[in-house]
């Protein structure tokens, strides 16, 4: 990476970090700057009132004095709900730092009162945004008060050691980032590979391409039995959802094995799961860590200008979404997802609030010389789901997290310890309008009007990050609702969407019906959705054959590898067979597995919830994920299946670098899936 220190290990090197220097001309850039968004603010507000340029500046000054005391004062306090707690002191104290400023300078500034104060911090930091925007942004400043954030909770080690930062861009399929860096939305990302400090790998994933099950076998070495996002376990009839906080915390005390990536001193930043870290924050497994005090937070908090400037920026993605929305309405743009309700909300949660919180977090982890940080981004997931897989906002989403990670990259040089940065994907994402809008009915109305008997509740809400970013702020700001019903033991059939992937549970008995059982209990079922034209296959196990994928004019039988008729499996990925194997050995896979159509023409399927752009299933660039790695880190030759093969070679390369007892899953070699 040009931008930062060669990293060359040796016995006879010596890490020396930099200090981030303070340098005059951007300090005197940044004075000016806030000297004029505080005559913006007086310009624009009635309540507030400047009596000259020279006086802003005057003002300035004190405001970033203030600033520089009294948010650390704020981050340093053990605050239970810290991100909640925090974000409302600091943002109080931005405002009374402004009368602040009223009081000492004998009328330079006037505020009328504490809500023109708040609304004037609001504008000084929207006009600050537009001119870094404009003059470059320096980003020392960050990296100074992660230092000092640092030094006060403890430096864990100052080592030649190298750590290594595993930065996750939820949902970015290969093809995807390589056109991206063609076209300059990763330059940075493009620069390294230019520069041959790093290589591109290509891995595919399970067949349940998504988050949790991704994570689980990256984070923890193994997702067995994770056959979808929401999977139903019989024998109690309990749905489980890879989103919900007590279903993810379950799913990592069945996986954890103590060979967790993140073992010994390693920190988990916005994942479903925390790979056994020591230190947490906005970790779905890990929930609790948001009620109690938790200095995680305590770096992005100290910079005073972070919350004002977050909270400009939340706003402005909001009103993208708005404008982008009601231009593909007025352009006809197809497919066209649902962009209404609270998913404006959403995605300024996403790609400001959230993506800005773990940056923080990794530069912090980086300056206390942590062993490893796994950061999951999920901007680029959140936005394509509802814009499309290539639109222009969702690549903006995109190039923001590349200019992040170059923060990253920047960061290393003054770092305690000498750095490796892997950036991954857990999965891609493929596009197509969705089962519904072809065909004005659900997968739910479709199984409920092929039953012999019984009534069908169907569950196909949305995409992960709402549900995982609502938890998540639900824990943090202690407001915890009702847990949804997860016991469907009052159900004749439940029937769960996964992306593309569908899931049909009869739950007459407490176990997975035969193929022979379905066809005499309900003899219209399979018929009606192996020759539907939106339906690819369907994954069923038979008394005679044992596991059985059928498509509307041939049969593949899995156990033997023998096709009759045309193979349903024909316009998947060649290991497709094998993905589908595995998933029908898991103890609650559902009695059928449904696959919607892949056309490869067209690149395109379709989703059984409302996404147009979507993951969960096989098909196109979902399972087509990859890993951006340092070229001296090598990757084993073959093909890369499943997620548990990826989390033996990152565990070997930490190894590698840092030595110790970390051990990898034997049972899941490279071209093995899962």
């Amino acid at each position: 990476m040009s931008s930062g220190p060669e990293l060359s290990y040796g016995a006879s090197t010596a890490w020396k970090p930099e200090r981030p220097r303070l340098r005059l001309f951007p300090l005197l850039l940044s004075w000016l700057a806030t000297g004029v968004a505080l005559m913006v603010a007086a310009g624009v507000l009635p309540g507030v009132h400047i009596d000259s340029f020279w006086g802003a500046l005057l003002v300035a000054a004190i405001v970033a004095a203030l600033n520089a005391i009294i948010p650390p004062l704020l981050a340093a306090l053990r605050l239970p709900l810290t991100l909640v707690l925090g974000f409302l002191l600091v943002l109080i104290a931005d405002a009374a730092i402004l009368l602040i400023a009223d009081a000492v300078t004998d009328g330079v500034l006037r505020v009328d009162n504490f809500g023109w104060a708040l609304l004037a911090s609001l504008v000084v930091a929207a006009v600050s945004v537009v001119i870094a925007v404009l003059i470059g942004a320096d980003d020392t400043s960050s990296i100074r008060i992660a230092q000092r954030i640092a030094r006060r909770q403890g430096v864990i080690a100052s080592t030649d050691v190298p750590g290594i930062v595993f930065l996750e861009i939820d949902g970015l399929a290969l093809p995807v980032l390589s056109r991206a860096m063609r076209d300059g939305n990763a330059p940075n990302m493009a620069r390294w590979l230019a520069d041959g400090t790093h290589r591109l790998a290509e891995w595919e994933t399970d067949l349940s391409s998504q988050t949790g099950a991704s994570q689980a076998g990256i984070l923890l070495g193994s997702n067995e039995d994770i056959s979808a996002f929401r999977w139903v376990e019989k024998e109690t009839a309990t749905l489980m959802t890879c989103s919900a906080p007590q279903d993810c915390a379950e799913i990592e005390r069945r996986h954890a094995t103590g060979i967790g990536l993140l073992v010994d001193g390693g920190a988990s930043r916005g994942n479903l799961l925390s790979g056994e870290a020591e230190d947490v924050i906005l970790t779905v497994s890990r929930m609790e860590a948001e009620k109690r005090s938790n200095p995680g937070y305590r770096g992005f908090l100290a910079n005073g200008d972070n919350v004002t400037r977050t909270l400009v920026l939340f706003i402005w993605e909001v009103i993208l979404e708005w404008t982008s929305a009601l231009r593909a309405i007025r352009r006809d743009v197809r497919p066209r997802g649902h962009r209404g309700g609270i998913y404006p909300l959403m995605r300024g949660a996403l790609c400001v609030f959230v993506r800005d919180l773990i940056v923080s977090g990794v530069l912090t982890d980086m300056m206390r010389g942590r062993p490893a940080v796994y950061a999951t981004f999920s901007s680029y997931d959140e936005v394509a789901h509802h814009s499309g897989l290539e639109r222009a906002d969702t690549l903006e989403a995109l190039r923001k997290l590349d200019d992040h990670f170059g923060q990253v990259e920047r960061a290393r040089r003054y770092a305690p310890r000498p750095y490796e940065i892997v950036v991954l994907s857990d999965h891609g994402q493929t596009q197509g309008a969705t089962f519904k809008q072809r065909n004005g009915y659900g997968l739910d109305e479709l199984v409920e009007r092929s039953l012999a008997r019984g009534a069908v509740e169907g569950i196909a809400g949305g995409d992960e990050q709402n549900s995982m970013v609502g938890h998540a702020f639900t824990e943090a700001t202690g407001t915890r609702k009702k847990r949804p019903k997860n016991d469907v033991s009052d159900r004749d059939v439940v029937v769960l969407g996964s992306g593309n992937l569908g899931l049909v549970y009869l739950m007459e008995e407490r176990r997975r019906l035969t193929l022979e059982e379905l066809e005499e209990r309900h003899p219209q079922l399979v018929p009606a959705l192996r020759e539907h034209p939106h339906v690819g296959w369907l994954l069923v196990r038979s008394s005679e054959h044992g596991a059985v994928v059928l498509g509307a004019r041939g049969v593949r039988y899995l156990d033997d590898d023998r096709v009759e008729g045309d193979d349903p499996l024909a316009p998947f990925s060649p290991h497709a067979p094998q993905h589908l194997l595995r998933t029908d050995g898991f103890e609650h896979v559902a009695d059928i597995m449904v696959g919607s159509f892949y056309d490869a023409d067209l690149d395109e399927g379709c989703a059984f919830e409302e996404l147009i752009s979507f993951h969960g299933g096989i098909g196109g660039f979902q399972t087509r994920a990859f890993i951006l790695h340092p070229s001296h880190l090598e990757v084993p030759p073959g093909p890369i299946l499943g997620a548990a093969s990826v989390h033996g070679i990152l565990a070997g390369w930490r190894q590698q670098l840092q030595g110790g007892g970390m051990q990898t899953p034997a049972e899941h070699p490279v071209g093995q899936p899962g």
